[in-house]
């Protein structure tokens, strides 16, 4: 059985059914899942069949694509609803999004429509929570209980976090979203979902996406029960990103590229930049894949009158009255919304060509502020950088290969693909453009968070003149290429900085390490002196500090009056834990910002990382 093939279950769902069942029970449940996965299933419309035996049938009854009871799973088997089956088909299925409105909505209340292109504002229930300066008693209980969930997580380890545990996650996420606490909630499943990865084998499963889910699960479910006012705020989170009016709008096309994700969903995003530089974007993602990504960039854009596709708009200008904006920039496409064609700019005319006047660190600066680990959901900003660079060449690295140029303020910078997939033109555009070395280009890039600089290549100007090109869309051809010329550099300069040789990993694996096998584990280690002493010489003495109190507190164990070992105390671990998580993401921002300063002439220097900024204060703040 797949679980793609299985329709998703509420998260209440799951954890009722898992709740219900026996001690005896619940011993077999990560049993019973894998057992099912092995089983037949049939889509009937709205139901999902899975053949447990030759003689029982388990039914999953899906109206509107989604279980939202318990009572929608169904078991022919002697010991149903008691057996273990139904809470078997819940854990192996998908866990299903929440409705937007759950934790907007007064209770009673009746959900208002609201048009997927343009989401409702957020309701005066959720304004009325904006103006409490702390959280309530329910809030701080939710708050305590994922923080709880998540320990237990911590303790286990992903092989020990099985069903039961991942019930207990799914159990505190819908309690956190009817409180109020959307952000703390969404983390959560993605701590389960991830979980469910890492569990199944999945190939895509990363540990350090698991660190961030879980790092932010127990960070903001910490900073609801010790926050106020737009901390508070912040920890708290919508459930919706509202949309808010912007007046009337004179937009200029900058370049269009496709999306792809993991959930099989498939479209493209159109960036536009305002006359004040404000960077927007026009969306049309649904499922269907790569395929669909690639139809849809030749689809009319879904805003008001205009008749330009997504490939023309990067290209063309828009002029838009009741123009509404959500916090990370993009247009809503409500009925109040007008838009009609006008005059674009090329990338070297005003106002786009202001974006390239702002100097490469003072874009990473920005840029990290919204790809930052633990940024701000509602923080807005844009993760683009815009570069005006010299192409020296590819570069071969351990996941494959990149293009290696240099920008005018003389930082080396590689720039890598977005994305893989031979149906989009990313990777045959970049191997292309690695072959003319000397190539002057204009480029778009995504920042890529690396002690080097690093980007992700989106568009660029043609290499020959005349227009763009958006490198995931548009092919180049050999005759785009001018004719080789010799590179400036010799040899390809190498990345450098403050952080290209950082003993900071040896934090971060431990961190890691954690998450994987568990506190016990991480408690076996011995002596990490050695390690210690390293990071120490690099001028890291908190990451130290922090290294000794984490492998302290996993091997730390009480006993009793009798010598019996006393429960590990969670709490305290999970609190090492978070510190080191949150104080390594600081420091690693840190040594990215610091990578795209400015080339100084003199004698080359190594300067080691001064251990002071953000990372110090997150540290102390968590610590505390």
């Amino acid at each position: 059985m797949n679980d793609d093939r299985l329709p998703p279950v509420a998260p209440e769902v799951t954890a009722t059914l898992v709740e219900n069942l026996s001690p005896r029970l619940r011993k077999r449940l990560d049993a019973a899942v894998t057992k099912l996965g092995a089983r037949p299933t049939h889509r009937d419309g709205d139901t999902v069949t899975i053949q447990v035996d030759d003689e029982t049938e388990l039914r999953l009854h899906a109206p509107g694509g989604v279980v939202a009871t318990a009572d929608a799973i169904t078991c022919g088997c002697l010991l149903a609803p008691a057996c273990v089956h139904r809470a078997a088909a819940a854990c192996a299925a998908p866990t299903a999004d929440p409705p937007p409105d759950l934790a907007d909505r007064p209770t009673g209340a009746a959900p208002e429509p609201a048009s997927a292109a343009d989401p409702a504002p957020v309701p005066d229930s959720a304004s009325s929570l904006s103006s409490q300066e702390v959280a309530s008693p329910a809030q701080r209980a939710a708050a305590d209980a994922l923080w709880s969930a998540g320990a237990a997580v911590l303790e286990a380890g992903i092989d020990g976090a099985g069903a039961v545990t991942q019930s207990a996650l799914l159990r505190a996420a819908h309690t956190a979203r009817i409180r109020h606490l959307p952000r703390a909630a969404g983390a959560a499943l993605s701590v389960v979902t991830l979980l469910r990865a890492a569990r199944a084998g999945d190939p895509s499963y990363r540990t350090a996406d698991f660190v961030t889910a879980l790092a932010e699960l127990l960070g903001t479910a910490h900073r609801v029960g010790t926050a106020s006012g737009a901390e508070l705020d912040a920890a708290r989170g919508r459930a919706r990103r509202p949309y808010s009016p912007d007046g009337s709008l004179r937009l200029y096309g900058l370049f269009t590229e496709p999306v792809v994700t993991d959930s099989g969903h498939g479209g493209v995003r159109t960036w536009v930049a305002g006359t004040d530089g404000r960077l927007f974007t026009v969306g049309d993602v649904a499922p269907g894949g790569v395929g669909r990504a690639v139809g849809v960039a030749d689809r009319a854009v879904r805003l008001g009158d205009t008749a330009l596709t997504h490939r023309e708009l990067g290209r063309a200008g828009l002029a838009v009255s009741g123009a509404t904006v959500s916090p990370d920039g993009r247009l809503g496409a409500g009925k109040g919304v007008k838009a009609v064609t006008a005059r674009g700019a090329a990338w070297t005319e005003l106002p786009l060509a202001a974006l390239w006047e702002t100097p490469p660190s003072e874009q990473a600066a920005r840029a990290l502020r919204s790809t930052s680990r633990y940024a701000d959901p509602d923080g807005g900003g844009s993760d683009l950088l815009f570069l005006d660079v010299e192409l020296i060449g590819a570069v071969r690295e351990s996941a494959g290969t990149c293009l290696l140029a240099l920008s005018d303020s003389g930082i080396a910078v590689r720039l890598t693909v977005a994305d893989d997939d031979p149906a989009l033109a990313h990777r045959d555009n970049l191997m292309l453009l690695a072959a003319a070395p000397g190539t002057r280009l204009r480029i778009i890039g995504r920042l890529v968070p690396a002690p080097h600089p690093r980007l992700t290549l989106l568009a660029c100007a043609h290499p020959t003149g005349g227009g763009t090109i958006d490198l995931g869309l548009d092919r180049l051809r050999r005759a785009d290429l001018p004719d080789p010329a010799a590179p400036v550099h010799p040899a390809p300069p190498q990345p450098g900085g403050p952080g290209a040789h950082s003993p900071l990993y040896l934090l971060e694996r431990r961190v890691e390490q954690t998450v994987s096998a568990g506190r016990a584990a991480l408690g076996m280690l011995g002596d990490v002196t050695a390690e210690t002493r390293r990071i120490r010489r690099a001028g890291l003495p908190t990451a130290a500090g922090l290294l000794t109190a984490l492998c302290t507190s996993a091997a730390q164990r009480e006993r009793d009056l009798f010598g019996r070992l006393l429960p590990a105390d969670t709490d305290s671990f999970a609190t090492h834990w978070l510190t080191a998580a949150l104080y390594t993401a600081a420091v690693a921002d840190s040594l990215c910002a610091a990578a795209w300063e400015p080339v100084r002439e003199g004698p080359a220097a190594e300067p080691s990382v001064p251990d002071r900024g953000p990372g110090r204060a997150v540290a102390q703040t968590a610590q505390h």
